[in-house]
């Protein structure tokens, strides 16, 4: 027994230390207790307290509606002391290992994530045993030219792990980023839930927040046209709240009944396994030509909301409707949505392929890098309200998830923002372990009978326990909740809770009651209005007639883009279609699109030689109510330009030797001061003679960081290093990019002989876009105004005016 454990006091010969000394058997009645003998004082306070509870006494009011809606809490007694509760009595005996005695009420392994970051720092390696290993070069041979030998433990170990490193990836959402953050409430929202995060203004909430592609592997590119995760993941005083949702409003299919079909449709063709994280083939336009409900979603991923510039600058939807429950019991419709601080902004498609051949972790690096460098992630979460009887006037049915609610019809209300400020320790045990699931809700959220948020709200903890390798992976550091963690369910893979005691059921009077049912006041209760008493009951398997309309709402996102954008929708049907090997699907897809936009289904038959146009698909529903809103500005892309700063955006900086490197310096420090990174860019890296003497530093050159990864360019001044630019072709090509993109472009004294040299105009017409066409040309002695120009232009991301199908440059 170790020296410091606390042996128990002889026995006394009596009947209640022999029977407490027993564990098959006990006496007709518990004899008193012999004094000082804790096995005979624990068999007397366990009775006395299974004695406290002589009956169930909530098992009446576990009937009729009315407890249904409002359970009691369970009953429980207070043990007469810690020795009832405990597993054993020599828990008492503790160790470095064991510890002490686990304390009153404490669930460890909901602690902060402190409990589990390791160090390595002046550290020794060793073995996952703790044995300090003494080679980690040379695995153990009979000799040094003999055989390697099977009792190497320090081998097999270190190989039978990196064996078993990977997990199974997720079927969708496969690549992902990941960041921790906090939500700060701006007022209570009392009048319309409990939930813990909107409970007072400045509450902090900490999160953590995943994006992700859908289609692709985990291997696979960032920048593909797809579907964005914005999964978040709120640690709440009231338990984990997970909304998980995208960066569109809505979705391709109405019933999670077919959401296998769609992800099969979607994924590479299961014959040759093509194409990769891309939906521009035939299996997915056949099936979604099929499915006309999907037509409404199919302009949202046409268009640059499926290419977003970077995760801070896409917005986030929860999509489903869900419902907001306050402390009466009330409840009313919400629709959740999150909107980037620094504006929602995008790629344009050539520029995205090229980004993904030379940097395929754009958007993982451009999160990393605007947290290590301070520039947090900024997001509004807005909702819309609204109630049951406004729901049921609105000429769409919010049940289904490939419409959207109109701002015009119920503005969003601002509630809190969330900022993202801390870049995971490691990306496995954080990012690729996290698990999110629609089921995971709090008081004060609940659901709606969205029949694919139905689906979901079982298939993301089904998903996790097989990716995760059991129903434990609640317990991972990253999903354990902040709250403490008390229930009956035991054992598992990968279980990490050491529970004290014997009771793993409810209800029971051998733990006292405990842990036991917390009532209506402190636990969850689903809102018992869930189905309209004058629907129709019964078992079905059928959709409500609204469902049926699957045009209206996509002519409305059509008609509400600004014509470049709807250029970009047609640009990319004709792209996509132009993929399908099969001409009867391309010409089935433009039917479809004929009952959403007779003008945009043109565009793309042009773009495929299709004349004539094919006659339009038949609706499933032929006359469709008159919708309440016919074009709705917010679903635009430009009209969220953002706060105006630039912090995030890169900038090229061309250098060469010769250069006159005032001005880019100045460009450069300018930058640096809004939070903007320039980088000086030249033939190779390395130092370079400036024009005045001093030295230049490159730190990135034309052919490893090309000009289409940056967000402008500026062109220098000095005639032998435009001379030597102008001998790298790596220079016309940033130059044609930066100026096919519409980026902003500052040219500065003899930097113009480049724009030439690229077929660039020196002189564009500033009508084609307001605020001008992004092209900065500084006229001598005119520097530093231009300079300004071209942050300004930054600012505005973008310049449109300049675009041209097919590009001209």
């Amino acid at each position: 027994m170790p020296k410091n454990s606390k042996a128990n006091p002889p026995a006394k010969k009596s009947p209640a230390a022999a029977a407490a000394r027993n564990t098959d058997s006990g006496p007709g009645r518990i004899p008193p207790e012999a004094s000082g003998d804790l096995p005979a004082r624990k068999m007397a306070e366990v009775q006395s307290m299974v004695a406290a509870m002589p009956h169930n006494q909530t098992k009446a009011e576990e009937h009729g509606f009315d407890n249904g809606i409002n359970p009691p809490p369970g009953h429980a007694v207070e043990p007469p002391s810690r020795l009832v509760g405990g597993s054993t009595l020599s828990e008492e005996n503790s160790s470095d290992k064991v510890g002490t005695a686990a304390l009153d009420g404490l669930n460890a392994t909901t602690e902060s994530l402190d409990r589990v970051r390791v160090d390595s720092t002046g550290r020794a390696l060793t073995t996952n045993q703790g044995v300090a290993i003494a080679d980690n070069q040379n695995s153990l041979k009979y000799g040094v030219r003999g055989p390697a030998l099977l009792e190497d433990f320090v081998l097999r170990e270190k190989v039978t792990h990196f064996d078993h490193e990977r997990i199974p990836e997720r079927i969708v959402h496969a690549r992902g980023s990941g960041a921790h953050g906090f939500f700060e409430c701006y007022q209570p929202l009392a009048k319309y839930t409990k939930a813990a995060p909107f409970r007072a203004a400045g509450k902090v909430t900490p999160v953590f927040v995943r994006f992700s592609t859908v289609q692709g592997e985990r291997g696979s590119k960032d920048t593909a046209r797809d579907v964005r995760g914005f999964a978040v993941k709120f640690y709440t005083d009231e338990g984990n709240w997970d909304l998980v949702g995208n960066n569109i409003p809505v979705f391709f299919i109405q019933d999670a009944m077919k959401f296998p079909d769609l992800v099969h449709a979607v994924k590479p063709e299961p014959h040759h396994q093509m194409p990769q994280a891309a939906s521009a083939h035939d299996t997915f336009w056949d099936f979604v030509s099929l499915m006309p409900e999907s037509t409404h979603m199919l302009m949202w991923v046409m268009s640059d909301r499926a290419i977003p510039r970077s995760f801070a600058t896409m917005q986030g939807f929860g999509v489903h409707t869900f419902r907001l429950v306050n402390e009466q019991g009330e409840s009313v419709f919400c629709k959740f949505h999150w909107t980037p601080v620094a504006g929602t902004h995008s790629l344009v498609w050539d520029e995205a392929v090229k980004i993904s051949g030379a940097d395929p972790d754009y958007h993982r690096r451009d999160l990393w890098e605007r947290i290590e460098s301070g520039n947090y992630p900024e997001y509004e979460l807005g909702v819309q309200i609204f109630t049951e009887e406004q729901a049921e006037e609105f000429s769409f049915d919010i049940l289904d998830a490939t419409k959207l609610v109109p701002e015009e019809l119920v503005p969003v209300m601002p509630v809190g923002r969330m900022v993202l400020n801390r870049n995971p320790d490691n990306f496995f045990a954080e990012t690729e372990q996290v698990a999110f699931c629609t089921a995971q809700v709090i008081p004060g959220i609940d659901f709606s009978n969205d029949p694919l948020l139905a689906g979901r709200i079982h298939s993301y903890v089904d998903t996790q326990i097989s990716r995760l390798g059991g129903p434990n992976f609640h317990e991972l550091p990253i999903n354990a909740p902040l709250v403490q963690v008390h229930n009956n369910q035991r054992d598992g893979m990968h279980r990490q809770a050491i529970h004290r005691g014997r009771v793993n059921y409810e209800p029971n009077s051998l733990g006292g009651g405990c842990p036991f049912q917390a009532g209506a006041a402190q636990g969850f209760v689903s809102v018992p209005a869930r189905i309209r008493a004058d629907e129709e009951q019964g078992k079905v398997r059928a959709k409500p007639e609204k469902f049926a309309d699957h045009y209206t709402q996509a002519r409305l996102f059509y008609e509400s883009q600004t014509p470049v954008e709807q250029c970009h929708i047609a640009n990319a049907f004709r792209f996509e279609l132009s993929k399908v090997a099969v001409p009867a699907i391309r010409e089935r897809m433009v039917a479809s699109l004929r009952n959403a936009s007779e003008e945009l289904a043109q565009k793309v038959a042009d773009g495929l030689g299709m004349n004539p146009l094919p006659s339009p698909l038949p609706r499933a529903l032929p006359d469709p109510v008159t919708p309440e809103v016919q074009k709705s500005p917010p679903l635009s892309l430009l009209a969220r330009p953002g706060d105006g700063t630039i912090k995030g955006r890169k900038v090229a900086l061309l250098v060469a030797p010769g250069v006159e490197a005032a001005a880019i310096l100045r460009v450069q420090a300018m930058l640096a001061e809004r939070g903007a990174v320039g980088r000086l860019v030249g033939p190779r890296i390395g130092p370079m003679p400036a024009a005045n003497g001093d030295v230049v530093d490159a730190d990135a050159s034309l052919e490893n960081e090309p000009g289409f990864l940056f967000d402008g360019i500026v062109l220098p001044d000095g005639a032998e290093a435009v001379a030597a630019l102008a001998q790298d072709g790596h220079t016309a090509e940033s130059i044609k990019d930066q100026f096919r993109h519409c980026k902003p472009m500052l040219v500065l004294g003899a930097s113009r002989q480049l724009l030439t040299h690229a077929g660039i105009p020196l002189a564009m017409d500033k009508s084609l876009v307001q605020g001008g066409t992004g092209l900065i040309v500084a006229e001598p002695g005119q520097e530093d105004s231009a300079i300004a120009a071209f942050i300004d232009a930054l600012a505005k991301h973008r310049h449109f005016g300049r675009e041209m199908d097919p590009p001209l440059v």
